[in-house]
């Protein structure tokens, strides 16, 4: 009785536990990291880089070569650039230079660093910090890279960004005029002869220097700045006017202008004709 007991136990045991199913944990496999690269791209190539630079970052995350890895990622901070989200952009290219320093694209890497502060420019009567920090990062790549692709973009950016720290330098100079504080108007306008002299606001930056060295009675100062706006730049406005507070007899001449003939022209239009 015990025995039969037993065989209908050990009968209905196994069936009572094949009701109840072994968990099974499947192992999912990793994204194609190629197929999410090709969405990425395509969405750059739409536009949409707020959704490219999320796919590009997966598909860095997923890639199994280091040299496609580093493709994707920087994609991904060019596409965070193109939106604007300069800080974003900017931390994800250091994190690249810092996990990829061997890769081709380290220099584009730097390049966009360069490009990042050159935007985030805005009025240089404002802020002059934008500006100090473009030209430092500029200024770094000149000197690392002088002779890459991207050097002629940014010797024009420099010269941009010279000229701006300049027109600052002036604006602080004439404010101080404004406000008859001539040491440091002066202190001002000879920074600009000292470090600015390529830039276009040089003329009236010695011109003021003539100026105001005449009315506080240092008339060979005067007279210094104004030989040299006169060597240099003896064709200038500026330099009629230094000449005018230097002489007072002195009679601006007056620069013809050029009018319009009427006639003459369509003459030459019918000519062409």
């Amino acid at each position: 009785m015990i025995i039969r007991i037993l065989l209908i136990f050990l009968f209905l045991f196994p069936i009572s536990c094949s009701k109840k199913k072994d968990p099974i944990y499947e192992i999912k496999p990793k994204e194609d990291a190629y197929k999410i690269y090709n969405e990425a791209y395509i969405a750059f190539e739409k536009g949409d880089y707020f959704f490219a630079q999320k796919k590009f970052f997966e598909a860095e995350r997923n890639m199994p070569l280091v040299k496609f890895a580093a493709k994707s990622a920087i994609m991904g901070s060019f596409s965070l650039y193109s939106i604007n989200f300069y800080d974003e952009a900017e931390e994800s290219l250091d994190r690249f230079l810092k996990k990829y320093p061997a890769n081709e694209n380290t220099i584009y890497a730097e390049y966009l660093i360069a490009l990042i502060y050159y935007e985030q420019i805005t009025d240089e009567k404002k802020d002059l910090n934008p500006l100090i920090k473009a030209r430092k990062q500029i200024n770094y790549f000149l000197k690392k890279y002088p002779d890459s692709e991207y050097a002629i973009d940014l010797r024009f950016k420099k010269d941009l960004i010279i000229n701006q720290i300049a027109a600052k330098e002036l604006f602080i100079a004439k404010y101080y005029i404004s406000v008859k504080k001539w040491i440091p108007a002066i202190n001002r306008l000879k920074n600009i002869v000292n470090n600015y002299d390529k830039t276009i606001f040089i003329e009236e930056a010695l011109h003021r220097l003539v100026e105001i060295n005449y009315f506080i009675g240092l008339e060979d100062e005067a007279k210094k700045y104004a030989g040299i706006l006169g060597y240099n730049y003896n064709s200038s406005d500026w330099y009629e006017q230094s000449y005018k507070i230097l002489n007072k007899n002195y009679n601006i001449k007056k620069k013809r202008k050029i009018t319009e003939n009427k006639n003459l022209f369509k003459k030459i239009i019918d000519k062409i004709k």
